[in-house]
């Protein structure tokens, strides 16, 4: 059976500060570890005033430093944005500090809008190209020590922190494929190419010395309350976000509403549902029912589940609540 884990993005509501959404962020791993998720992930954006988790490798420590055996890692960081020696000092070291816990997940794309990319990587286009030399640069940084190599990753040298390929499209499928990396699908918030990008993964897949056979992650959203209504409720937070996001005017994660009519149109309303179709919203019962079905479609190893819920307590309580669906125990958390 597959397992299940999180990803998350330190988010920061309306009204709240980025030390609130960090706190946030470690309430959230801790009860992650306690009731036997798999992986705790956060993710790299930038330029955005909802997500707190930008500096990812630093988060990472915050979330490894309060937890004592749960996975963490990235999902991911942006790699293009980075020289690869850098990301292989910073993850060797969260190896050194908390040994064999670390994934380190990559992405192509640049996480925020335009204008901040260029911030970021002054040559978009070119940082893009490179991607896959990256990963095979940053793959020997983090291998061992070849005879009479003068330049080291220290700490990073050695460590052999897994990595994963993220992506939302069929380069990123073709890529993992080819490097015979495990592959992360964005289906929480990309599903269109899901399907066919698994078929090709599993198809071209190429055994490498990380992995010998194919292992996909799919993303969804994860909303359990004590009955459908509240759930949806929960969920205009991030119903809203994306309509912002859509607008060009992003802001802090928002709270709940009692009705999403007359805060969207219904091209809105038919694009958003259409992107958050794999969302799994409602009380256990009906969420065990659309994640079984999300399951026989996709046949993933491990679902990775947001929790786009403004507030921490009702969090927490969708955390414990997904980890008591017969589909999580069957998998043998």
């Amino acid at each position: 059976m597959s397992r299940f884990s999180i990803l998350d993005l330190s988010t920061v509501g309306e009204g709240q500060t980025v030390r609130d959404a960090l706190d946030n962020t470690r309430h959230m791993a801790v009860k992650a570890e306690e009731v036997g998720y798999n992986r705790y992930w956060l993710a790299e954006h930038h330029g955005m005033r909802g997500v707190a988790s930008a500096a990812t490798s630093v988060v990472l420590g915050h979330v490894g430093a309060a937890t004592k055996k749960i996975r963490i890692g990235s999902g991911g960081v942006m790699l293009p944005n980075h020289a690869p020696y850098v990301i292989a000092e910073q993850f060797g070291t969260l190896e050194a500090l908390f040994p064999g816990r670390v994934d380190l997940g990559l992405g192509r794309a640049p996480g925020t809008d335009m204008a901040t990319a260029r911030a970021l990587r002054r040559d978009l286009d070119a940082a893009a190209n490179r991607f896959p030399d990256d990963i095979q640069e940053l793959q020997a940084w983090l291998d061992d020590a070849q005879a009479g190599q003068r330049v080291i990753a220290f700490p990073g040298v050695g460590s052999h922190v897994p990595l994963w390929i993220l992506g939302s499209s069929l380069y990123s499928a073709h890529l993992a494929a080819a490097l015979g990396l495990p592959y992360a699908f964005a289906s929480h918030f990309a599903p269109d190419m899901l399907l066919e990008a698994l078929s090709i993964y599993r198809a071209r897949f190429q055994p490498s010395a990380q992995l010998d056979q194919p292992y996909v992650m799919v993303g969804t959203m994860g909303v359990i309350a004590d009955t459908d209504e509240e759930a949806a409720y929960y969920f205009t937070s991030a119903q809203q976000q994306f309509i912002n996001l859509r607008r060009g005017a992003p802001g802090p994660f928002p709270k709940p509403v009692e009705s999403m009519d007359g805060l969207w149109n219904e091209m809105e309303k038919n694009g958003v549902e259409h992107t958050l179709r794999y969302a799994a919203v409602g009380t256990r019962g009906n969420v065990d029912e659309k994640l079984r079905g999300f399951l026989e479609e996709t046949g993933a190893d491990e679902v990775i589940v947001s929790f786009p819920i403004y507030d921490l307590d009702a969090r927490l309580k969708a955390v414990d609540a997904f980890s008591r669906l017969s589909v999580f125990e069957a998998a043998g958390h």
